[in-house]
């Protein structure tokens, strides 16, 4: 079993899509995960131009990439969230309209719906993305944080997300959230309580990140071992802390790539995560999905990195035994 090499694009959305192909082919991909912003995937094209589907599986093809997932994270993140100032710098003009929040809210909800009927129009069956979350700002309970102000967060995703789902069921196409910071799961017990807010639907599962659980503290490990079913589609990303006795875990209002951080991204290899443990518990679940690499470093030039990336996720990776090996005391 050798699982594909993707990269996704989604760091990647200042260059065109052809560039973006032609480079990931060169790095030595086996794929590509698209990013629905930049001109990487258009999801009202793919649905509203009859030819754009088409084209682009010629463009993948002509590069002798694969695509096994779309993402979009950006649109989702604004499905739940309080809308502010930030999310024009993150959603289209034409989902931003006039800024008011509810409007935003249900724009992004009824995209996410033509995601799914995107992704099954390009043959695709994950779609890859956030939920947002009405109640991140409650992380730290002080003011109180009620239960039943945290049970309305969950409730909230229910009620916008359930009919999302209902679209990617009749399409044929899984979400894959990316359990993440400021997201409605954010760790192992919040992933859980979103499952059971979402009555366990089948539509509903999890791209598995180690990069968001490790500087939090969380082993990646333990995350696929309590969601075995629910392991959609993966990301190779590393990240490391660097407390040092004045830094701090969150991270002191700082950008990333400010050494006075207390945690931030590395390209694969290069930090705090054990991938080896990741594959063998990924072996241990079947996953034979692809390896996705998000690449994020502000320290490397990205050329480098996901090149070397990529060199790395495929030496990486190993197929699970098939015998044991003291079976030949048996015979």
């Amino acid at each position: 079993m050798t699982r594909p090499v993707t990269l996704f694009t989604g760091q990647w959305a200042d260059l065109p899509a052809e560039t973006m192909c032609q480079k990931t082919a060169e790095f030595g991909y086996d794929g590509i995960e698209l990013a629905c912003w930049g001109d990487h995937f258009d999801v009202q094209a793919a649905l509203n131009d009859e030819n754009y589907c088409a084209q682009k599986h010629e463009q993948l093809e002509r590069h002798n990439l694969q695509c096994f997932a779309i993402s979009n994270h950006l649109v989702g993140q604004g499905v739940l969230d309080v809308i502010d100032e930030r999310h024009k710098l993150i959603l289209s003009d034409q989902i931003w309209g006039d800024g008011d929040g509810a409007a935003i809210n249900e724009r992004c909800i009824e995209e996410m719906k033509d995601t799914a009927r995107a992704a099954q129009k390009f043959g695709i069956d994950v779609v890859n993305g956030f939920t947002g979350s009405s109640i991140w700002h409650m992380i730290y309970s002080f003011p109180p944080a009620t239960e039943p102000l945290i049970q309305a967060g969950f409730d909230l995703l229910a009620e916008r997300w359930n009919p999302i789902l209902d679209v990617f069921g009749e399409c044929g196409v899984k979400f894959a959230l990316e359990v993440h910071p400021t997201e409605i799961a954010f760790d192992i017990y919040t992933a859980q309580r979103t499952l059971e807010a979402l009555g366990n639907r089948e539509e509903f599962g999890f791209n598995f990140d180690p990069s968001h659980l490790i500087w939090q503290g969380i082993d990646p490990v333990e995350f696929i071992r309590a969601f075995p079913d629910r392991i959609f589609h993966v990301h190779i990303k590393d990240a490391i802390r660097t407390l040092n006795g004045k830094t701090g875990i969150n991270c002191s209002h700082l950008n990333f790539g400010d050494p006075r951080r207390g945690w931030d991204f590395r390209s694969p290899g290069r930090g705090e995560v054990d991938f080896e443990e990741i594959i063998r518990a990924l072996n241990e679940i079947k996953y034979t999905g692809p390896l996705s690499i998000e690449w994020e470093d502000c320290g490397m030039d990205r050329e480098y990195g996901a090149k070397e990336a990529c060199a790395f996720t495929n030496g990486l990776d190993f197929a699970p035994s098939d015998i044991q090996f003291d079976a030949a005391f048996d015979e």
